[in-house]
C-alpha cells in the first residue's frame, strides 16, 4: 500500500537544504518535488490522450499539502469527465486579450505601464519601476507561479532593519503585482500571495520599526527643533536656507526646490504653490512668517517670474537630495526633511498650542473632517494659519543667538500678524 506524504514530512523538507533533485509521490498523481537552491514544489502528472502531462500546483512554502490534494483531486475529476486539464490552462493563459508573460520581471513591468496612467506622479512612477528593476531585481526572471516565500524574503532581508520603510513598500509593490497577476489568471488556484504581511510575512520578519512621529517618516523630535536651526543657519549654503524654509512652511520637499519667483507674493507676504505642484491637487496658500520673508527677499531680487527660486541655475533646481545630504553632514541622517518638516511641525502644534487641530492640518494642506464637514468648509483658515505659522517661527528661532530677543521676535511677528499683511 502506498505511503502517503504527511503534513509533518513536507514541513521537514521546507526546512531542509535538499541535497539532490528528488520527486515524492502523494499518489493519485500528486508529487511533491524538491531541487538544490530552490524551495519544494507541487506537481501533478497524468495521462491524457496516451501523453504524459504534467502541471505545476505551486510551492510547498504557499500551497498546504491538503490544498494541493484538493486541487490534485479537482484534476483528476476533470480526466474522468473526459476534459483535459492542461489543455484548458494552457487555453486560459492564452485567452483573447490577454497577454502571456515569461517572467515575474516582464509582467511587473507590463503592469507599472497599465497602472502609471492613472497616476500623476512622476516620481512615485519612476520609484515603482526602480523596485523591481533595483531592489526586487532577484524576482525578475523567475515565473510568476515560483515566486515563492523564500524568494520574497531574499528580497526583503538585507533591506528590513536598515531601510525598514523602503522594504515595507517594496514588499507591499510585490504584493500587489503577484495579486495582479492572480487576478488576470496567470497563477494557478490553489495560492496564496507570497508576500502577503498579516498572517504570513508578519511571522518571518521582525516587527516593522515604529519610528517615532506620525507619517512614517523619521523627524527630529520638536523639542529639538529651535537647537537645530540654530546650528542650520550657521550655514550659507542654498541648500540650508532652503531646509529652513521647507521647517518654516511645513511644505514637502519638490513644493520648496521647484519654487519660482512667481509663487511669492512679499508685499503680502503669501506663497502660494499651484494646484499642479501639489500632492492633492490643489492650490495652497502659505503664509509667510517674517523670518520666511527674510530667506526669500534676497533671493528673488534678482529673478524673472519664472525662475527657480533654490536653484543651480535659473532653469535647474537644486538636487531632491540636496537638503537629505545637508542632514546627513550634519550629523542627523537618520531623519528625513519630509518629517522634520511636516511631522515636527504637526507634534508640536499639536502638544504645545491651543490653535485648532484643523488649523494645523489645512497648514499640511491636509483635508480634515469627513466627506460632509469639507463639503461645508470652503475656505482655508488663512487669517488663522498666519498666527499659527508664526508661532511656529517664533519656536523655531528660540535657541538662535542674534540682536533680538525672544521677546522681540514675538512681537514682530505679532505685529505682522495684526496689521494683516
Amino acid at each position: 500500500m502506498h505511503n502517503k506524504l504527511s503534513a509533518r514530512g513536507v514541513a521537514a523538507h521546507l526546512n531542509r537544504e535538499a541535497k539532490k533533485a528528488a520527486a515524492y509521490s502523494d499518489g493519485g498523481g500528486l508529487y511533491l518535488r524538491v531541487r538544490p537552491n530552490r524551495g519544494p514544489t507541487w506537481f501533478f502528472v497524468s495521462s491524457v490522450g496516451g501523453k504524459r502531462r504534467e502541471m505545476g500546483l505551486g510551492p510547498a512554502i504557499d500551497v498546504s499539502l491538503s490544498n494541493a490534494r484538493q486541487h490534485a483531486a479537482e484534476l483528476r475529476q476533470a480526466i474522468i469527465e473526459g476534459r483535459d486539464p492542461f489543455a484548458e490552462r494552457a487555453a486560459a493563459k492564452a485567452a483573447s486579450g490577454k497577454q502571456t508573460f515569461e517572467s515575474f520581471g516582464e509582467f511587473a513591468d507590463a503592469l507599472v505601464d497599465e497602472l502609471s496612467a492613472g497616476w500623476t506622479n512622476p516620481v512615485h512612477i519612476r520609484q515603482w519601476r526602480d523596485t523591481f528593476r533595483t531592489k526586487a531585481r532577484m524576482l525578475r526572471h523567475l515565473e510568476l507561479q515560483d515566486v515563492t516565500t523564500d524568494a520574497v524574503l531574499d528580497v526583503l532581508r538585507p533591506l528590513w532593519v536598515s531601510q525598514n520603510e523602503t522594504a515595507s513598500r517594496v514588499r507591499g509593490r510585490i504584493e500587489r503585482v503577484l495579486d495582479a497577476a492572480r487576478a488576470k489568471g496567470l497563477i494557478a488556484s490553489p495560492w496564496e500571495n507570497p508576500a502577503r504581511w498579516r498572517g504570513h510575512l508578519a511571522h518571518l520578519l521582525p516587527p516593522r520599526r515604529k519610528l517615532t512621529v506620525r507619517g512614517h517618516q523619521a523627524a527630529i523630535p520638536f523639542e529639538e527643533i529651535p537647537s537645530f536651526i540654530h546650528k542650520l543657519r550657521q550655514r550659507s549654503a542654498l541648500a540650508a536656507k532652503a531646509l529652513e524654509l521647507t521647517i518654516l512652511c511645513a511644505t514637502r520637499t519638490s513644493e520648496t526646490l521647484k519654487a519660482k519667483r512667481k509663487e511669492f507674493d512679499l508685499e503680502r507676504r503669501t506663497w502660494i504653490i499651484p494646484a499642479e505642484r501639489t500632492k492633492m491637487r490643489k492650490e495652497h496658500r502659505i503664509p509667510l512668517s517674517g523670518r520666511a520673508v527674510e530667506i526669500i527677499a534676497p533671493l528673488c531680487e534678482k529673478l524673472e517670474s519664472d525662475d527657480y527660486v533654490f536653484a543651480v541655475s535659473k532653469a535647474k533646481p537644486l538636487s531632491q537630495m540636496s537638503m537629505m545630504m545637508l542632514l546627513r553632514r550634519m550629523g542627523y541622517g537618520d531623519y528625513t526633511v519630509h518629517g522634520t518638516a511636516r511631522s515636527s511641525f504637526r507634534d508640536w502644534a499639536g502638544e504645545c498650542t491651543t490653535h485648532a487641530e484643523s488649523v494645523a492640518e489645512a497648514a499640511l494642506a491636509h483635508s480634515a473632517g469627513d466627506a460632509t464637514v469639507r463639503a461645508y468648509r470652503r475656505g482655508d483658515a488663512f487669517e488663522k494659519r498666519r498666527a499659527l505659522m508664526a508661532d511656529w517661527a517664533v519656536y523655531c528661532a528660540s535657541a538662535c543667538a542674534g540682536p533680538r530677543s525672544a521677546d522681540e521676535l514675538v512681537e514682530t511677528e505679532t505685529a505682522l500678524v495684526t496689521k494683516g499683511h
